[in-house]
C-alpha cells in the first residue's frame, strides 16, 4: 500500500491556517478538479512503515490461527435448493443465538433463514482461519430475530419458490415442493400452521428488505440480538474441531 506524504501535506493545512487568519474577504471565483492516481511510481514513507508494521503483523498473525477444520469443500453451489455452506451457516446460527434469544425472551428460535448473496467465499477443506470467517461475512450484520405471522411465512415460501436458489434455510424446516405447490411443509417436526407465529432468525440488513426479503418487514416483533453474524461464525468455529454439514434434503423440488 502507498502514501500520499503527510508531512507535506502538514505543511499545506498550516499554510491554509495562515492565509485564513487574513482580515480580507477572500471570494469563490473559480475550481479545479484533478485525478491524481497513486501507483508503485510513489514511495511509501518508512516512518509510517515502520509506524504500521507491528500492528499489521499482529493482524496477520491472528487472521492466519486455526480455529477449526473441515473435511469438505465447503461452498454455496453444490446442491440445487440448498448448499453444504449455506445449511452451516444456518445451522450453526441457530445454535449460537438460540441461547441468547431464549435467555432474553424465554422463547425459542423455530429456524433460521438468509440469503445465498450473503456468502461471499467458499471454504477448501483443511484448516478453516479467523481470514477464512471475514472473507466468509465481511459484512457487519448483525443477527435478528423475527416474529412472522403464518400469512408472511407463506410469503417467504413463495419467494423461496420464484428464487429458486439455495439460500441457507436451517435443518428445523423441510419444505418440498411439486409444481410450483408445497408438497411438504414442516417446521420443528410439526405441519405449518398458518394461524401461528414464527420467530425467525436473521439477518438486519435482510430484514430491512434486502435481496428483496420484503416478507421481513413490519414484523409483529423485532429482537436485536448484539450478536454480529460474523462473531456467530467465529465462535462456533472456535468451540467446533471437526465441522460436520450435508445435504439434507431440507429444501427441495419434487418434479
Amino acid at each position: 500500500m502507498h502514501y500520499i506524504n503527510f508531512r507535506f501535506a502538514a505543511y499545506c493545512t498550516l499554510f491554509l491556517m495562515i492565509i485564513s487568519c487574513s482580515t480580507d474577504k477572500k471570494q469563490l471565483v473559480k475550481t479545479q478538479t484533478s485525478v491524481l492516481p497513486i501507483s508503485d511510481t510513489y514511495q511509501s514513507d518508512s516512518l509510517i512503515e515502520n509506524f504500521i508494521l507491528p500492528y499489521r503483523t499482529s493482524v496477520q498473525k491472528e487472521m492466519s490461527k486455526v480455529i477449526s477444520y473441515t473435511p469438505i469443500d465447503l461452498n454455496p453451489f453444490d446442491g440445487q435448493l440448498e448448499s453444504s455452506l449455506g445449511n452451516l451457516l444456518a445451522d450453526l446460527c441457530f445454535e449460537q443465538a438460540n441461547p441468547v434469544f431464549n435467555k432474553r425472551t424465554e422463547k425459542n428460535i423455530d429456524f433460521v433463514l438468509f440469503n445465498r448473496g450473503g456468502i461471499r467465499a467458499p471454504i477448501g477443506k483443511g484448516a478453516i482461519t479467523n481470514e477464512h470467517a471475514f472473507k466468509l461475512m465481511p459484512f457487519e450484520n448483525i443477527l435478528v430475530v423475527v416474529e412472522l405471522t403464518g400469512a408472511k411465512i407463506l410469503e417467504m415460501v413463495e419467494y423461496l419458490n420464484k428464487s429458486d436458489r439455495a439460500h441457507p434455510l436451517s435443518k428445523q424446516v423441510k419444505l418440498h415442493l411439486e409444481n410450483g405447490n408445497t408438497a411438504l411443509f414442516t417446521i420443528n417436526g410439526k405441519a405449518f400452521d398458518r394461524s401461528k407465529n414464527y420467530f425467525v432468525l436473521t439477518s438486519d440488513y435482510l430484514q430491512k428488505g434486502g435481496d428483496k426479503m420484503n416478507f421481513f418487514a413490519n414484523p409483529v416483533s423485532l429482537h436485536e440480538l448484539d450478536y454480529k453474524f460474523r462473531a456467530a461464525i467465529i465462535d462456533y468455529f472456535v468451540k467446533t474441531d471437526t465441522v460436520k454439514t450435508q445435504l439434507d434434503e431440507r429444501f427441495k423440488r419434487l418434479n
